[in-house]
């Protein structure tokens, strides 16, 4: 069964769940199945437009990047990034670290108004930012709003979001699929020709940044993971996860 279910709806709208509880953390197997749905995707001339959402309490909760995962991570985030489509991202529970990189990706991000956490804690676990999760989050937020989530490395409560960049509105519970998919429509009716341009003309340099990246520059990313400093700080953060459990 796929991690990723695809669900089509009226208005040429196909909505993307990532479905791994308990937290739609990304692994090998979700990466490729959202990988393999977005190409089906690109490929479908009745798909108009795009909606990603996670199912349960969480949008994702990211994951530890390995060596072997880093290919797949970039090319899976690439491939939503540029998908030549409109992209909404449903937020309805938790999106942190690699998850809300997801969520940044979409072109257009509506959210739960609701008591759920977003932010980019990476720094504060002893994490690197893979250079297309950076490009991601450099290009859809503000340097000010950048640099508080990237480096102050905080949790937020959901009712922060708006103001960090992170969606675009919030939502009531009852009207928040609805919403998601009425905006969805309305960018999918655009002409799709002008639409795909004037998106990758918005996304190509930082694609560009990307696909520039050297082996030595990746693998001083990779290096970040291994320091003593790194490893301490996410034994600490499992420990921290088992009391509370």
């Amino acid at each position: 069964m796929s991690t990723v279910r695809a669900d089509d709806r009226d208005g040429g709208v196909r909505l993307l769940t990532l479905d791994r509880p308990p937290a739609n953390a990304l692994d090998e197997r979700l990466l490729t199945d959202l990988a393999t749905a977005l190409e089906v995707t690109a490929a479908d001339d009745a798909v108009r437009a795009v909606v990603l959402t996670g199912a349960g309490p969480f949008f994702s909760g990211g994951f530890d990047l390995s060596r072997r995962l880093r290919d797949l991570y970039r090319d899976s985030h690439l491939r939503l990034f540029t998908l030549p489509k409109p992209t909404v991202a449903m937020v309805a529970g938790h999106a942190i670290a690699g998850g809300l990189v997801l969520v940044l990706a979409c072109d257009y991000r509506l959210g739960l108004d609701a008591d759920y956490r977003v932010g980019l804690n990476e720094v504060a676990i002893g994490a690197s930012y893979p250079k297309v999760a950076f490009e991601i989050v450099r290009l859809r937020l503000s340097h000010a709003r950048a640099s508080e989530l990237l480096l102050g490395a905080a949790l937020y409560p959901a009712s922060q979001a708006v103001r960090l960049g992170v969606v675009d509105e919030l939502v009531p519970a009852d009207r928040l699929e609805t919403t998601v998919l009425r905006r969805a429509v309305r960018l999918g009716a655009f002409p799709r020709e002008a639409f795909a341009h004037a998106k990758a003309a918005l996304v190509d340099e930082a694609v560009a940044r990307v696909e520039a990246e050297t082996e030595e520059e990746a693998a001083r990313t990779a290096a970040v993971w291994t320091a003593p400093e790194s490893r301490a700080a996410r034994a600490a953060q499992r420990e921290k996860l088992g009391h509370r459990r």
